[in-house]
């Protein structure tokens, strides 16, 4: 799903079914919910495709013709191949590439989209430049990532399943001891909302607005170039 491949081929084979065991499968809506944010354009550039479930659901929505997905996990991405081939979807591509370095003329596409990957971005400024730089002028970017939640009590409940409950049921799921551990420690460590927001401006995007989902456990960024 991101540029820490290896991690990710690890628990590839496992990987939607935890997201969707540990989410409640809530995941579903958040995806449903950021793609309805999106305008129908002609091609779109999905960063950190991993298995494909935003570039699905953009089709589903017709929000996009061609759907062009990058991703450094190789298993990963086969299982994706094999979820479009299985929906006879033919519209979406996948290609192995880092978002720090894509191998995209500059204005190549009408937007671009990144559920839960930007986070594992070994250079996250420049994985945002690279996105502004391959879409063209008025073009999108939407990213669905996981935040904080602002509530005292809520924010508690969330620290002790991500910290304890979620890495259990990972190890005991995927049969890998680390994989779900990073996932913890990612979401701790990185930036969310308005900072968030404010790293978008810095790359360049405008109209840049935020929307926080379910306690703020997961937010919708947006943004134009």
């Amino acid at each position: 799903m991101s540029d820490s491949a290896f991690s990710f081929d690890r628990i590839a084979h496992s990987y939607d079914r935890l997201n969707h065991l540990l989410s409640l499968d809530i995941d579903r809506w958040w995806r449903y919910k950021a793609v309805k944010q999106l305008t129908a354009c002609h091609r779109l550039l999905d960063v950190a495709i991993g298995t494909g479930d935003l570039a699905i659901e953009i089709c589903r929505q017709q929000k996009a013709r061609e759907v062009v997905g990058i991703d450094l996990s190789e298993e990963m991405m086969a299982i994706g191949r094999q979820k479009v081939a299985e929906r006879q979807i033919d519209s979406i591509l996948f290609q192995k590439a880092s978002a720090q370095d894509m191998p995209f003329e500059d204005n190549s596409f009408d937007a671009a989209t990144c559920s839960y990957g930007v986070r594992n971005f070994t250079d996250f400024d420049k994985g945002l430049s690279e996105m502004h730089r391959v879409i063209k002028e008025n073009g999108e970017v939407l990213i669905l990532e996981f935040s904080y939640p602002s509530n005292r009590l809520i924010r508690c409940l969330y620290d002790i399943y991500f910290r304890y409950v979620l890495p259990w049921v990972g190890r005991y799921v995927s049969g890998d001891k680390t994989a779900y551990r990073y996932l913890n420690q990612s979401v701790e460590h990185f930036i969310w909302g308005e900072q968030m927001a404010q790293r978008l401006r810095k790359a360049g995007f405008r109209e840049v607005e935020y929307m926080p989902m379910t306690f703020g456990i997961t937010t919708i960024y947006k943004g134009k170039k």
